[in-house]
This record gives C-alpha cells, structure tokens and sequence, in this order.
C-alpha cells in the first residue's frame, strides 16, 4: 500500500466530481446549504458551489467548495495515495493541469455512479458504501481472504460514528469531570478571552514552522492567522459564520458550511467549554483505546439521530481528541483534532499543542504565549478582506 500525499495545494484545485445527489434529507439539506443553512448571510457570503469553481467537473456538482475539499479526501484516503495518482503527475506544478481528464479520472467517476446506484437501490440513499468500503487504504480492492486478519487481534478504529454504548458511563459526569479538571466552572467564568502566539506548521508549510496568531472571546469566536511565505491564511468563527481565506485557497474567500462550519463552532466552544454539555441535543457515552490507554468517547447526535461528533476524555478527564464529520455526497469524512501539552493561563488549562488531521491535510499548532482576558475587536472575528498573496 503506498501513501504519498501532496497536501493541501494539490488538493485544493482537483476537479474530479460526483452528480446531483437526490438523497435523504440530511443529503439534501447539504446540497440545499447555498440557501438554507446560510439564509440569514448576505449574499456576499453564501458558499460558491464546485462547478463554479472548477469548470471541467461534470459529477460532484451543486455543493459548497469547502465540501468538495472533503468529498477529494475521501478518494485520497480510500486509495492511500495522493492527487497525482487519478490526475495528471504535472498537476503538482501546474494547477491548470488538474482539469485534463486523465483515464483514473474517467474510472472513479464510473466508480462513484456505481456506489451512488447501490445506496439508492439498496440502502435508501444512505451513504452506507463509500469508496473506503472496498478499497481500505489501497489501490484496488483485495478479493482473496485474507488468513492473518481472520486469526489475529481485531483492530478496532476509536474514530469510528458506531461503537457499543456503556451504560454504565454518564454524559454529564464525565462533562462535569473535564471542567473539573481544566481549573472549574468558577475560573472558567473568569477566562474571557484570550491572545496566543506560536508557531504553525502542515502540507502546505512543507512543515515547516512558521508564525501563527490566535485570538478567541467567549463564548465561542475564534479566529487563526498563520503567517506564510506567499501570504497570510485566516480562519475564522464569528459565533455563526466561518471562512477561511488564503494564498491557497481556490478562491479568495471560502464561506464554511455544514459539517466545516460546525467543526469551527466546536473547536471555537472548546477554547471556552462552560457550555460543553449543551454542544448537540443528544449524546451517549463508550470506551475507546487511543495510545494503549482506554478512555471516554461521547458523541454527540442531532435531533435526526445522525452521530455528528465524538469527544475523547483521558482518565486525568483532560479532552484529548474531537472528531467531527461532515456529510459529502461520497459518505462521511472525518476531521480530527488531537489536543495536548495542557499548561495553566489564568486557573484555567489550556492545550498549547493541537494537531487537525483531514483526508486531504494535517497541520500542527505548538503555542508559546497565552494573554488571557486582552481586549479584542469584533474586526478580529469578521469576514476576512481579499488576501494578498505575495510573490515567492
């Protein structure tokens, strides 16, 4: 099996695709997020969809961009390789190279109406089979039993949306346990806001560290400024909306919807988690093992019963891990965010290290200064201006 992924540059000009997805309502309702799930945006800020974007798609049209970025990891991670592999080896120097059609190309859009024909007829358009489902990390799917797997110790993924609820564990102790330990309700209430500095590395670094600013306020905005060598890359969560903007964005400003959205509303939460236990209507609670050590998994499930996100406790009660979904039209794709490396600002635990890992991007966040309680503008949480993309 090879794994070789060029990141996030690459990944952001792909123009493989998959149809117009007539599915259950939690599908629809994606597709339908250039009105819905943006209607109190102005126009300026509703997403722009693929085949805006990305003129030579001719499947995977009629969703937001952001979501697009997801549907592509899905094909690098289910095929554990990296965009060069379906599109031309000349894309990773030539982003106009991504629109020639390649063979691979042709095949994984027959590959797509294929598993889009078996979830219709068979599981009610659910996205019960997904590319991942045959290939698991290779090429081309096995088709020979496998001895070694039948007779050894099961791997069991922590990450995974289905596992076996323990009644025996509470949702609210052990919510009550992680406020506990990051310092209690009553610092938190006292923590308001806060400034960080650090450094900021990932693909589209080539990994190597770099500047970045952090400037999050209570209840739940949050804002991340990495300082790159062809510009600056801002995300950020106002209380309601989120963008990104940057020199590798495929166009100036993305307006994050759906599952990205979300994800930046969890992860703005989590810098001030008073209200944690009221993130999602529902949640039930299992074990998991991550690093040889077993832990508390809640997952929190919206009022359509569909699992939406899985936070991961430590024994110390410490949140150690989040990973939150986001439904394409080619399944659910998973972002996880590690947390770790917690030190006191303020009577309140703080983790100064944070590593997000995508299908198609993983980064690393290492603080080196918190100020808590500064005062922040609102400017800090608004919808980024045009970035200036300088010339390397």
């Amino acid at each position: 099996m090879t794994h070789r992924f060029l990141g996030a540059v690459a990944i952001a000009v792909v123009c493989l695709g998959a149809g117009r997805v007539s599915g259950p309502p939690s599908q629809r309702w994606l597709v339908a997020s250039q009105s819905d799930a943006t209607s109190a945006q102005t126009a300026q800020d509703r997403p722009v969809m693929t085949q805006d974007v990305f003129t030579s798609v001719t499947v995977l049209r009629d969703i937001p961009v952001d979501t697009f970025f997801d549907a592509m990891g899905m094909f690098a991670n289910a095929m554990g390789n990296d965009c060069t592999f379906c599109h031309s080896p000349e894309a990773a120097l030539d982003r106009a190279k991504f629109a020639e059609v390649t063979p691979r190309m042709q095949r994984a859009r027959q590959m797509i109406g294929m598993m889009q024909t078996i979830n219709r007829q068979f599981f009610g358009n659910a996205p019960r089979v997904t590319c991942f489902t045959c290939h698991h990390g290779n090429q081309s799917p096995r088709s020979d039993p496998n001895i070694a797997l039948q007779y050894s110790a099961p791997e069991e993924d922590p990450n995974a949306r289905d596992f076996a609820t323990d009644t025996t564990l509470s949702a609210d102790k052990t919510f009550d346990k992680y406020l506990q330990a990051i310092g209690g309700l009553d610092r938190l209430g006292t923590l308001t806001s806060f400034s960080a500095m650090g450094t900021y590395s990932g693909f589209d670094t080539g990994f190597e560290k770099v500047p970045v600013e952090i400037f999050a306020k209570a209840p739940n905005q949050y804002t991340t400024i990495v300082h790159m060598a062809a510009g600056n890359s801002v995300r950020t969560f106002n209380g309601s909306s989120g963008w990104l903007a940057g020199p590798d964005t495929p166009i100036p400003i993305v307006t994050l919807t759906a599952g990205n959205l979300d994800r930046a509303r969890l992860e703005a939460l989590v810098a001030f988690p008073s209200a944690i236990a009221k993130a999602y209507p529902h949640w039930r609670v299992g074990r998991a093992v991550i690093n040889d050590e077993e832990v508390v998994v809640i997952q929190g499930i919206d009022d359509e019963r569909q699992p939406i996100a899985n936070l991961y406790f430590a024994p110390s009660g410490l949140l150690m891990r989040a990973v939150r979904w986001t439904l394409t039209p080619v399944g659910f794709v998973p972002t996880q965010i590690d947390y770790s490396d917690f030190r006191d600002v303020a009577g309140v635990k703080i983790p100064f290290h944070r590593t997000v890992s995508q299908t198609f991007m993983q980064m690393n966040v290492e603080l080196t200064d918190v100020q808590p309680n500064v005062p922040l503008d609102a400017a800090r949480f608004a919808r980024p201006g045009t970035p200036v993309v300088r010339q390397r």
